[in-house]
C-alpha cells in the first residue's frame, strides 16, 4: 500500500497480536490519510477491536510498526495515545451520570487549584469543546444539565466533544457511533465528521451499516480473522463486493424469504398501554408470519415487548396469548410458549460468566435430567446441536460466552430461544451491533422460524431489516402504534415520513 507521505496520518505495518494461543491480528496492514474518513470493515471477531484498543493505547501490539504523522506511535495507555493526538470514542457512549455536561467533557482534566474547580474556566472550555461537534445552527445543550438527562443524539456530541477536548486530535476513532442513534440524529453527527475532516483531522470509522459508509467514507480496509483482506476507494467497489470480502464467502441473499402461510392468532393486544408506554397498542399476531415495529427511539416499541414478556407493568387494555387473557411474569410467559429477545444483550441477553451451554439451556432445564438433577453430558449435547445448527463459531458448549464475538453471541441469545421451544417471539432490535455475515445468518433463522409455524414480533431501527425480512410492518409514534399494513405498501421513505410524526 504505497500512499503519499505528506497525507499520511496513520500508517500500520505487519501488526500482530496474540492472546495466549490465539491470534488475533496477524501482518494487518492499514493507512488512513488525513482529513479522510476511512471505513475499517469486518465482521464479528475480525479484530477490529483488538486494533482501535491498540491505537487508542489501552493495549500494545506484539509486533509490527504504528505511525502517526510520520513518528513512531507506541503509546503506553490512553493518556498518553490523547496526549498525541488520538481520540476515542467507544460504540456506547460512556458518560458519569450524575455529573454535568461540563464536568463530563473535561473529566480528568477539569480546571482548578487547590481542590477546588474553577467553574468559570469549566464552563468557557467545555463550550469551546462543544462548538467543535455542534452541526450550524444546531442548539447548545445545557452544560449544567445532568449527562444521565441526556437524549442518546447529545450523549454521543459530549462523548465527541471529550475526546477532542484533551489535546489536538489528529486522528478520530468512532466505533459504531450510530448503533443507538436515530436517523435524524445520525445524519446530525454525519454533519459533524465531514466538518471534522475538513479541518484536516483523519477519522477511522467503524460500522456495520454498509450505507452509511458508503454515505459518508472515501476508503475502506477489510480484515478478516485477523488478517488485512483489502483496502480500496469505496467508490470504485460494489456493496456485494464489500460483503464477499468480509465474509469470506458470496452473501448472495441478505434477505431470505421463503413463503409465510399466516395462521391462527397467537398474540393479540387491544389499546395496551403502560404506566409511560406505550401509550396504546393494538395489534394481532399470527402462526407463520414476521410482524415489525418501526418508529424512533423512545417511542416506545421496546416498552411495548418487556409488558407483554411481564418484563414491564400494563396500566389498561387486553393482553391475549394464544387463549389465556391478562397480565403475567415472565416465568408464566416462559410456559406459555413466549421468548423474548432483549436489545441489552450484555446486560440482559446473557450472562456472559457462564458456559454457552448454560445460556443455551438454563430458562429451561427440564429436559436435561430427572428428578431436579441436570446432566452435563446432555447439557452439552443439546447445546452442541444448537451450535451447529445456527453456525455459531465457538470451541464447543463449555466456552464461556464473554469470549464470543457480538454475532455469535446473537446467535446464542436464538439458541436459548429454541431450545425453550417458543412459538411467539419478541425480538428487541435482534441484530444491533451484528455483521453482515451474521446478520444473514439470523435473517435466515427468522424465516425458518416463520416457516415452521413461530410467530415473530420484531422491532428494530433498521429499516432495510424491517422491509426485508417482514410480513407486515406498524409504525410506532410517541408511544401510540399505527396499523400494521403488508409490507409491499412500505418503503423507507414512508415508515421515515411515518415515525416522525
Amino acid at each position: 500500500m504505497s500512499e503519499p507521505e505528506a497525507d499520511l496520518c496513520l500508517r500500520v505495518s505487519g501488526l500482530t497480536k496474540s492472546f495466549g494461543v490465539t491470534r488475533a491480528l496477524s501482518g494487518v496492514e492499514l493507512t488512513v490519510r488525513a482529513g479522510e474518513v476511512h471505513a475499517l470493515l469486518g465482521e464479528n471477531g475480525a479484530g477490529k477491536s483488538t486494533l482501535l484498543k491498540i491505537l487508542a493505547g489501552t493495549q500494545t501490539a506484539d509486533s509490527g510498526m504504528l505511525e502517526l504523522a510520520g513518528q513512531r506511535y507506541a503509546p503506553r495507555g490512553p493518556q498518553e495515545a490523547q496526549a498525541l493526538g488520538v481520540a476515542f470514542v467507544a460504540q456506547e457512549p460512556a458518560l458519569c451520570a450524575e455529573l454535568s455536561v461540563a464536568e463530563n467533557i473535561l473529566l480528568g482534566a477539569l480546571p482548578g487549584r487547590f481542590g477546588f474547580i474553577d467553574r468559570v474556566e469549566l464552563q468557557e472550555r467545555a463550550f469551546a469543546a462543544l462548538a467543535r461537534v455542534l452541526p450550524e445552527g444546531a442548539p447548545r445543550p445545557d452544560l449544567n444539565r445532568r449527562a444521565g438527562e441526556l437524549g442518546q443524539g447529545d450523549r454521543q456530541l459530549v462523548c465527541l466533544a471529550r475526546a477532542l477536548a484533551q489535546s489536538e486530535c489528529r486522528l478520530l476513532i468512532l466505533d459504531e457511533p450510530t448503533s443507538t442513534l436515530n436517523s435524524k440524529e445520525a445524519a446530525r453527527l454525519f454533519t459533524v465528521v465531514r466538518e471534522l475532516t475538513r479541518r484536516g483531522i483523519a477519522v477511522l470509522y467503524v460500522s456495520h451499516f454498509l450505507e452509511e459508509v458508503e454515505r459518508l467514507a472515501t476508503r475502506f480496509t477489510v480484515l478478516r480473522d485477523g488478517q488485512f483482506v483489502a483496502s480500496g476507494e469505496l467508490a470504485h467497489t460494489t456493496r456485494s463486493a464489500l460483503i464477499n470480502l468480509m465474509a469470506g464467502r458470496a452473501v448472495s441473499e441478505l434477505f431470505p424469504r421463503s413463503p409465510h402461510a399466516p395462521g391462527e392468532v397467537l398474540l393479540e393486544l387491544r389499546e395496551l398501554s403502560g404506566p409511560k408506554l406505550p401509550i396504546s397498542a393494538s395489534l394481532r399476531l399470527r402462526r407463520g408470519e414476521v410482524l415489525g415495529i418501526a418508529g424512533l427511539l423512545g417511542a416506545g416499541r421496546s416498552e411495548l415487548l418487556r409488558a407483554i414478556f411481564g418484563l414491564a407493568p400494563v396500566k389498561s387494555g387486553d393482553l391475549r396469548v394464544k387463549a389465556v387473557l391478562g397480565k403475567a411474569s415472565p416465568a408464566r410467559r416462559l410456559a406459555q410458549g413466549v421468548g423474548f429477545l432483549s436489545e441489552d444483550r450484555k446486560g440482559e441477553g446473557l450472562a456472559e460468566g457462564l458456559t454457552l451451554g448454560d445460556n443455551i439451556t438454563l430458562s429451561k432445564l427440564e429436559s436435561l435430567g430427572a428428578l431436579g438433577f441436570v446432566s452435563p453430558a446432555r447439557r452439552a449435547a443439546i447445546a452442541q446441536t444448537y451450535l451447529e445448527r445456527l453456525g455459531v463459531r465457538a470451541r464447543g458448549p463449555e466456552q464461556l460466552a464473554r469470549d464470543l464475538s457480538g454475532g455469535n453471541q446473537q446467535k446464542i441469545c436464538f439458541a436459548r430461544l429454541l431450545h425453550e421451544a417458543a412459538d411467539v417471539l419478541l425480538l428487541d432490535e435482534p441484530t444491533r451491533g451484528v455483521d453482515v455475515g451474521s446478520r444473514a445468518d439470523l435473517y435466515r433463522i427468522i424465516d425458518e422460524l416463520a416457516v415452521r409455524g413461530k410467530a415473530l414480533l420484531l422491532v428494530s431501527s433498521y429499516l432495510p431489516e424491517l422491509l426485508g425480512v417482514c410480513d407486515r410492518v406498524a409504525v410506532m409514534v410517541r408511544g401510540k402504534l399505527g396499523a400494521a399494513r403488508p409490507v409491499g405498501e412500505w418503503t423507507e421513505h414512508d415508515l421515515l415520513l411515518e415515525a416522525t410524526g
